[in-house]
């Protein structure tokens, strides 16, 4: 997955918030897990992962809330004024960027669903993008390049 090296502009409700993907995600799933479904009041939450260095905000400021959830916990970013959730972090080094809050809302659809364990029952999803009840393995799911990717983060090579 490309963007033919355009950079994908996205932001706020409000507009308050704007912010700049410079590169293409390095992946993009559905979380149908209990936590999104409360952060976004909604069925699911469409997240692109990125290495920090690829996504850059050029307005606005943004607020910060700590969850206790997972294993490690999170923290949201999002707008101080409208409340719109931006972008998590899970893991050092990455954002997980909401698809929905892009000016191109179909730029990056789902590579996966996962968490479809906790999928509320009236949902139905295409069997043409592949179902995790739970999670997956990252090694048997990325692409070489999406593996590439999250290593020089990981490593410390990227950050």
């Amino acid at each position: 997955m490309t963007n033919g090296g355009a950079e994908h502009l996205g932001g706020c409700a409000c507009g308050a918030v704007r912010y700049v993907l410079k590169a293409a995600p390095i992946f993009v799933y559905a979380c149908h897990c209990t936590d999104c479904q409360r952060l976004t009041g909604s069925a699911f939450i469409v997240s692109a992962m990125i290495e920090k260095t690829e996504a850059e905000l050029l307005s606005g400021e943004m607020s910060t809330c700590r969850l206790a959830t997972g294993e490690r916990g999170s923290t949201v970013h999002f707008c101080p004024q409208c409340g719109t959730s931006i972008w998590t972090e899970y893991s050092p080094g990455f954002w997980f960027v909401r698809v929905t809050t892009l000016d191109n809302q179909t730029a990056y659809p789902p590579e996966m669903h996962i968490w479809t364990g906790s999928k509320l029952p009236w949902l139905q999803l295409s069997d043409d993008v592949p179902q995790f009840e739970i999670y997956y393995d990252r090694g048997k799911h990325w692409r070489a390049e999406s593996l590439a990717r999250y290593e020089a983060v990981v490593e410390g090579r990227a950050e």
